[in-house]
């Protein structure tokens, strides 16, 4: 059974590809297939801005649902389960783009009732995964955030985003922003296996100095850090060495946390990759994160500039 038999007068839904996936598998869409080998389906939604709670923000935006910089810790895997997808593969090759997201966005934004929060985009995926060059999509949802006097922040690991610098300086003049990249560590061999298709780390710490240097608010995140391959006290510290040289900040670092479907899929990774750190996961993940004293004791690892 096809995708089409599923539409409305107005294309595919969410619902749509849940559906159409249960009944048919992913070769039940009609996802468009590029040179980069992953397919994309493009889908139309109802809103675009998502309630979150428990976190220091109260709305989130995601312009896609998957990501293919594939980074083998993401925890928004899991969400992929929602659609009848894996966590696996299914999350890097199979990308979902919201075509209307800036239109949705600009009917909820441009409501009496809205109290322009500040919103968090690329919560769920990363908004300048490389499809964005294409679509540009994120940019234009940050063309509605500016012009509606709603303060935003971005996490992405995506060097991209200077290409909306201009966007970017309108808004920090406006209601502000944030930019955070993501940076878990600038080790070459364990960025290779952990984010195979992310840029490397030091183009990201200097395309993040870049918007610095424009008076856009940035920082960077060191998350997570993965227990036995990024956590050795000589490469934090080779990446907070790294980061400072840049003259930047480190906003937040934190461990790695494997949620049902993320778990499953890491540890048939380090079965692959690093075999010999297996069982130790078994012992340091009793359950979806390590014992708080670990998770302190690997924040404590610090570069103090000479």
């Amino acid at each position: 059974m096809q995708l089409e038999l599923f539409l409305g007068v107005s294309g595919p839904t969410l619902r749509d590809v849940a559906n159409a996936v249960r009944e048919a598998g992913i070769e039940g869409l009609d996802a468009e297939r590029r040179a980069d080998a992953a397919r994309y389906q493009e889908v139309r939604v109802r809103s675009g801005l998502v309630a979150v709670r428990g976190m220091p923000f109260r709305w989130a935006l995601n312009p896609y649902r998957g990501c293919t910089h594939a980074c083998e810790y993401c925890y928004a895997r899991k969400y992929q389960r929602h659609l009848e997808l894996g966590a696996g593969d299914d999350f890097s090759s199979l990308i979902l783009v919201k075509t209307n997201l800036p239109e949705a966005l600009r009917r909820e934004v441009g409501r009496a009732a809205w109290t322009r929060e500040s919103v968090a985009v690329g919560t769920a995926t990363d908004p300048y995964q490389p499809i964005e060059g294409h679509y540009r999509i994120t940019r234009r949802c940050l063309e509605v955030l500016t012009d509606s006097g709603t303060p935003f922040s971005i996490v992405t690991k995506g060097p991209m985003v200077v290409r909306d610098a201009d966007v970017l300086e309108r808004a920090t003049a406006a209601a502000g922003c944030e930019i955070f990249m993501s940076v878990p560590t600038v080790d070459e061999a364990a960025w290779a296996k952990l984010e195979p298709g992310t840029a490397p780390p030091r183009q990201r710490l200097r395309a993040l100095r870049a918007l610095a240097d424009r008076g856009i608010d940035t920082a960077v995140l060191m998350m997570p850090l993965v227990p036995g391959i990024t956590t050795a006290p000589s490469i934090v510290e080779r990446t907070v060495r790294a980061i400072t040289d840049e003259g930047l900040r480190v906003a937040g670092m934190c461990v790695a946390r494997l949620d049902p479907g993320v778990r499953e899929h890491f540890f048939a990774f380090l079965e692959r990759e690093y075999p010999s750190l297996v069982e130790g996961y078994r012992r340091l993940y009793v359950g979806n994160q390590p014992p708080r004293a670990y998770v302190d004791a690997v924040k404590k690892r610090r570069y103090t500039p000479r």
